[in-house]
């Protein structure tokens, strides 16, 4: 006889979670929550400051490389634009390598910019243009949905969720007066 194991459960071990017995334990555990997360605020802290110092050394250490760099570009950019017909073969490629490295040319693509676009949109109607030039964007409309759930359930395709509960725990915090 063959004792399949598929049948066999298996049971969850209980979690190791430190559960408050009574009302003062409860108290206990939201201030020590407080207590961590003033800790977690003051690592925050000393982090960012940290960040900031390296930030600022590095900073002021790559200031004039950069600086540097901005101006050797600046030049071989006049070398290579005054030099471009040669570099490019008549302007069959739009780069040049050199044994260090390649330079190349890229256009960018283009966009529009508008101002006004009251302005804009009331000239391309009075111009007959509006199938030409203006979009028209159809979507649904959900907070009209959430303010008629009934309705709203009714279509099919159409669900709505719960919002939900969120547990908080929210330690009192005290802030000295200035000047203490």
């Amino acid at each position: 006889m063959t004792v399949s194991n598929r049948s066999k459960k298996t049971k969850t071990k209980a979690s190791a979670l430190p559960i408050p017995q009574d009302d003062s334990e409860a108290r206990s555990a939201i201030r020590e929550i407080g207590d961590l997360n003033r800790k977690i605020a003051r690592a925050e802290a000393d982090l960012n400051d940290e960040i900031a110092a390296l930030q600022e050394k590095y900073g002021t250490l790559v200031e004039p490389l950069r600086a540097e760099i901005e101006a050797k570009t600046e030049g071989l950019k006049m070398f290579c634009e005054v030099n471009r017909d040669r570099l490019t073969r008549g302007n069959k490629v739009k780069f040049a390598r050199f044994t260090t490295g390649e330079i190349s040319w890229k256009l960018r693509p283009a966009k529009v910019t508008i101002r006004k676009v009251d302005e804009v949109l009331a000239t391309i109607k009075k111009l007959g243009l509006a199938a030409q030039f203006i979009r028209t964007k159809e979507e649904l409309n959900k907070e009209a949905m959430l303010a008629n759930r009934q309705l709203a359930k009714t279509i099919a395709g159409v669900t709505i969720g719960s919002d939900g509960e969120d547990f908080i725990v929210e330690p009192f915090e005290t802030e000295l007066p200035e000047g203490v």
